[in-house]
Formats: C-alpha cells, sequence, structure tokens
C-alpha cells in the first residue's frame, strides 16, 4: 500500500489566475511539488476557458491542449526512488476534456548531464499534440541526497 501511494503522482496548488477576455477565459498557474523528489518546485501554466467560450465556440468539455512550464530549486534537494531509464516517470496529469485529453508532467534524469527534465505534454487518445514545454533543474555542483540508490 505505501508503494502505491509513493507512486501516485503530484496534486497542483493553484497560486495564481490571470484573466484574459472578457468570455471568462483563463490562463491557471499552479505549483506540483515532484513525490520522489524534494526541494524541486515546478510552475505549470494552462489554458481554462470559460463558460460564455464554451456556449459560443461549442466544443464543451475541451479545453487547449498549451501548457507551459518552470522548475526551480527551492529547498534543499533530496531524490527518492525515481525511474531512471529514457522515457522517465510521470510524476502529474491534469485533465484538459472529459475523456480523450490530458496535460502530463514527466520527468527524465538525464545520467551524462546530471540534469532533472520536466517535460510537459499533452496526452491524447488519438491525434496527438505536438505542444511541449521542457525545463531541468541542473544536480552538478549540487549537494544532493540519492535516498533511492543503493
Amino acid at each position: 500500500m505505501l508503494a502505491a501511494v509513493l507512486a501516485t503522482p503530484a496534486f497542483a496548488e493553484q497560486v495564481g489566475e490571470v484573466g484574459v477576455d472578457w468570455l471568462g477565459n483563463d490562463i491557471i498557474v499552479e505549483a506540483i511539488h515532484d513525490p520522489q523528489v524534494e526541494g524541486v518546485t515546478c510552475h505549470v501554466t494552462y489554458f481554462d476557458r470559460g463558460v460564455i467560450d464554451r456556449l459560443q465556440k461549442g466544443n464543451w468539455f475541451e479545453d487547449p491542449s498549451n501548457s507551459s512550464i518552470s522548475c526551480r530549486q527551492t529547498g534543499p534537494i533530496v531524490i527518492g526512488d525515481i525511474e531512471l531509464g529514457e522515457d522517465g516517470e510521470e510524476v502529474f496529469k491534469q485533465r484538459q476534456s472529459l475523456i480523450w485529453k490530458s496535460v502530463v508532467v514527466k520527468r527524465i534524469y538525464d545520467e551524462k548531464n546530471d540534469t532533472l527534465i520536466y517535460l510537459s505534454h499533452a496526452r491524447q487518445v488519438q491525434d496527438g499534440s505536438a505542444k511541449m514545454a521542457i525545463s531541468t533543474v541542473p544536480l552538478y555542483g549540487q549537494d544532493v541526497n540519492w535516498t533511492g540508490r543503493e
């Protein structure tokens, strides 16, 4: 049971909301704390359509796939049992439609350059999106504690 809790993706905390037009469309800013990497905070932004825009354009149950991400060291870095393969590990997922689309944040460890890479992208059942954003947290020269390595 503990392993299931530890494998659960991070929850986001909304820290900002910017209105962009009179239709009620907003840009949401959320802080995400990686559940396996203490001391790193990612800020993700995405578009949230308002009711008037949904009524006017139809497509009631879907938001755009666009997102942006920025990750920084915000405390001492302690890395738990993270996936070290090139496919990385999902640390966050936010639905952008009722069923078909999500914004996902994956963490990839670049061992050669001693860097954590955070990739924000859309995951869709079909017609995959090329909309993505990337942020890196260099570990070189940092006092990093690896608790997940033997």
